[in-house]
């Protein structure tokens, strides 16, 4: 069916009626209508008729980008609070508020409101793209321009969805609850076992084990569960799988898929410390407008709280979380900029300018920040602790000829150790409140590596050239001043270490032979020298207890397998699996106990060595598992079966005395009467010694 077009004045010529038909959507009349149209356009020459068979092949592209009276309305935000002023000191005001605004996005216009020759108090802004208007809102909400005025941001669009909000109440639809069962059951298994998780054959099969001295204990194991590698919260909560589309987060007893985030191509992930928040990379999802490439997560939500740009991720994380989470760093040339949650925005809403900046690191106890500066002609470096929210500077140091720092905090933040490469090489302690007491090692050797333990004020440094490297065990005490105390040293051909408690373990991954030395440094003595031949990977268990090493199918093609070794140096197990890739033990949630109560723990520790050795001597023994479980299983048939025969005769008791006259035979006194004492004599044997034979 045809379409009758409208009525057009006869003085319109043909080919602008053409036009202005197509443009009110009759175009398909126009085509159907050819021969009258002919007609109509007999006085138009064929140089014209062209023309408007082009603009007829445009119009599809132009009627679809034909501007909507809507458009636009959600690239506007709403600035409140701007300072009121009048003409002469108008321009000025335009030029600071283009300087704050402009760093969000591309302003297209600015609108000014008057009356009576002042501002109104409020401006409205467009911006090139909805993303750029909604990063404004996100970032400048709140910006403190003067003590009078401090910026409220909305987007225009807001306006109407808050006018048009009902005054009648109505209930939030219940939403239904996911059950995802007890996220922390591991905990609570009765022997104190550990879980980890491997993945082998290339990354098609993934298991979760629970650690046991004989064998490992399967928890769950699927194919193709990640298609990379794995990452576990730092409490432990959460296992996370990578996949092309995204991150997915499994917990609980079954290992049940708790949430999603799509991130196309993601290849690095990073979770805060309270587990709230997880960070996503992917090299695949920036663009100049809409930032992607860094992605900040809720993860009880499963909401995007913020994307950003990276240029580079050569050195992840990016960013550095304080301890609880409240507060996250990056650095950039130049500038440390440190964003609050949950609104994600920068503290104070600017960053630190902090020239030459080249490394920085949260302390895991407080919110203090520490940073060091390097030298600048003859501006000494320098090392900063810097309190937060307050940003207020603690300490700061001076250091000369100074060409790399590296800082490393003790696990509860009692002090700060700064590793200072110059010549001679040396390593410098902080202690709280950030005071430099002295040099620990002042030597000619290279220093390789340092390390705290992890609950303590013990610490070890490799030093020394290649093949003769020294082993050095230090202990800071605080008595007023920071005085560390050699407590003794090791000449060892190894150049990587991994400590746990009073223990370290040094270990060699430059030489194929993979040498291992278990050190005690309680009293100072070599516990094992062993070797894992190959071996890639060291991964002590959350307890201490246990220590792994593990030649990685992604490092060497063959001989992959992992062995469990106790902190004495003794081996457990080899395990060796088709094309192992990695093994990550699951961190515990730091313990609820108080101070009081895990003192109390350690003064009755003999009362519980005896429950443990117990368990410890049944574990050792050669009795299989199947064996002890069916062992178990009769006990407690036996048990349920005498329960039940025992229930039975005490019901049957009136029954008993009924028949037998109301005699109670159930005790052997119970018819002391009826009783015939009868006394037997009887020779066992005699033996006649003479004494004369003695």
């Amino acid at each position: 069916m045809i379409k009758t077009p409208p009525q057009i004045s006869p003085s319109i010529s043909p080919s602008l009626r053409v036009i202005i038909m197509c443009s009110l959507g009759f175009k398909e009349v126009l085509v159907q209508l050819y021969g009258r149209l002919s007609a109509e356009c007999a006085s138009i020459d064929w140089r014209a008729a062209k023309d408007i068979l082009i603009i007829l092949s445009l119009l599809d592209d132009i009627l679809r980008e034909k501007p909507q009276e809507a458009d636009g309305i959600d690239s506007v935000v709403v600035v409140d609070n701007v300072p009121q002023v009048g003409p002469e000191r108008l321009e000025k005001l335009k030029n600071v508020i283009h300087k704050i605004f402009s760093k969000f996005g591309k302003i297209t216009t600015e609108f000014y409101p008057e009356a009576d020759g002042m501002t109104k108090g409020y401006i409205f802004l467009e911006y090139a793209s909805p993303n750029q208007a909604l990063e404004a809102v996100k970032n400048a909400d709140g910006y403190k321009l003067d003590k009078q005025h401090t910026f409220r941001v909305n987007l225009f669009t807001d306006f109407d969805k808050y006018m048009n909000i009902s005054d009648e109440w109505e209930t939030p639809e219940k939403q239904p609850f996911k059950d995802f069962g007890n996220m922390r059951h591991w905990i609570e298994d009765p022997d104190c076992r550990d879980q980890y998780s491997v993945i082998y054959e290339a990354g098609e099969r993934t298991a979760i084990f629970s650690n046991d001295a004989k064998e490992p204990i399967t928890v769950e194991e699927r194919a193709r569960w990640t298609e990379t590698y794995v990452r576990w919260s730092p409490k432990g909560t959460y296992l996370a799988t990578f996949h092309q589309r995204g991150i997915a987060l499994w917990g609980g007893e079954k290992f049940k898929q708790i949430q999603r985030f799509s991130h196309q191509g993601v290849s690095l992930i990073d979770f805060s410390p309270c587990e709230r928040y997880v960070v996503t990379f992917s090299p695949l999802m920036d663009t100049k407008e809409d930032p992607q490439a860094i992605i900040i997560w809720d993860i009880l939500t499963g909401q995007k709280k913020r994307g950003f740009h990276c240029e580079s991720s050569a050195h992840w994380p990016i960013f550095k979380w304080s301890h609880d989470g409240k507060f996250f760093a990056r650095m950039t040339p130049d500038t440390l900029s440190i964003y609050e949650t949950p609104s994600m925005g920068l503290l104070d809403k600017k960053s630190l300018k902090i020239t030459g900046i080249k490394d920085f690191s949260w302390s895991p106890g407080d919110n203090i920040i520490a940073f060091w500066v390097p030298e600048d002609k003859d501006i000494p470096a320098r090392v900063t602790l810097m309190q937060m929210p307050s940003r207020q500077e603690i300490r700061v140091r001076n250091l000369f000829n100074v060409v790399d720092c590296k800082l490393h905090w003790q696990k509860n933040g009692d002090y700060l150790c700064v590793k200072v490469d110059r010549t001679p090489k040396g390593t410098q302690v902080y202690g709280e409140g950030g005071v430099l007491n002295l040099f620990i090692s002042r030597s000619r050797f290279l220093i390789i590596a340092f390390a705290w333990e992890p609950n303590g004020s013990k610490f070890a440094v490799l030093h020394g050239e290649s093949p003769r490297i020294n082993a050095s065990f230090y202990h800071v005490k605080n008595n007023g001043k920071i005085e560390p105390t050699l407590i003794c040293m090791y000449v060892h051909q190894h150049c990587c270490m991994s400590c746990v408690q009073c223990l370290y373990v040094f270990f060699s991954v430059c030489s194929m032979n993979g040498a291992l030395a278990f050190v005690d440094t309680s009293d100072c003595t070599m516990m094992n020298i062993a070797e894992h031949y190959m071996a890639s990977d060291v991964e002590w268990d959350p307890t201490g207890r246990y220590v792994v090493t593990s030649v990685s199918w992604w490092s060497h093609k063959v001989d992959n397998a992992y062995w469990l070794w106790t902190f004495q140096g003794r081996l457990l197990q080899k395990n060796n699996k088709d094309r192992f890739c990695q093994l990550l033990w699951r961190p515990r949630p730091p313990t609820l106990l108080s101070v009081e109560q895990i003192k109390m723990i350690k003064k009755d520790l003999k009362k519980y060595s005896k429950i443990f050795e117990q368990k410890d001597r049944l574990s050792q023994s050669k009795a299989s598992k199947e064996l002890v479980d069916k062992r178990r299983a009769m006990m407690e048939e036996y048990r349920r079966y005498r329960e039940a025969a025992l229930q039975n005769y005490h019901e049957q008791k009136s029954i008993r005395l009924e028949l037998r006259g109301g005699v109670d035979t159930d005790e052997l006194d119970s018819n002391v009467d009826d009783w015939e004492e009868e006394t037997i004599e009887f020779f066992i044997n005699e033996e006649i010694i003479p004494l004369g034979d003695l």
